[in-house]
């Protein structure tokens, strides 16, 4: 018998909320979510004008450290962080799980299941490059909210479907979003 799949999406204060909103729309149609907003998502995801509530998901409040997701026991198909502010990042990088957040993707790590980390946030400084690099060494894919233009987008909307087809392709999930580079004629 054949179970379900099953992913954990985290939200962190980044700006970005949208690419969070259809990851959760995706996977959601695919397997059963578990969703853990931090504090300052929220509030990022209110101004940007997303919202969350209205999904067929499992939330987790992130201060929620006894949730099943917290133990390497709760079986998952993967995680995935997006957008992921550096303060997220570092706290991956470094195993610090202080959240829920931090504590499933450091179960996410332990469990060698798949963990992407969509980061948002620019110009990076060696700090970040060097909590990526951790992240990167620690088994995680680390990603940056930027998407291609080889498919010609006409709406963020378009932006926003590359970008979140590249985080579904690293989590093993099929779809059909965004274009693929299919080369070109030289």
């Amino acid at each position: 018998m054949s179970r379900r799949k099953e992913f954990v999406v985290g939200v962190s204060g980044a700006s970005g909320a949208p690419y969070a909103r259809r990851l959760l729309e995706v996977l959601a149609d695919e397997a059963t979510v578990h969703l853990v907003v931090t504090k300052q998502a929220r509030a990022i995801a209110t101004h940007e004008g997303v919202r969350y509530d209205d999904l067929d998901v499992i939330v987790h409040p992130d201060s929620d450290l006894a949730a099943a997701i917290a133990s390497g026991s709760h079986r998952s198909d993967g995680m995935a962080v997006v957008p992921c502010s550096t303060k997220t990042l570092a706290s991956i990088a470094h195993g610090l799980s202080a959240s829920l957040l931090a504590r499933a993707a450091d179960v996410t790590l332990k469990e060698r299941r798949p963990l992407v980390l969509l980061v948002r946030e620019m110009p990076l400084s060696r700090v970040h490059l060097r909590n990526m690099l951790a992240a990167d060494e620690a088994g995680a894919t680390v990603m940056v909210a930027s998407p291609g233009f080889y498919g010609r987008p006409k709406t963020v909307d378009d932006l926003v479907e590359m970008v979140v087809g590249r985080v579904l392709d690293h989590l093993g999930v099929e779809h059909a979003l965004g274009p693929r580079w299919e080369g070109y004629d030289a």
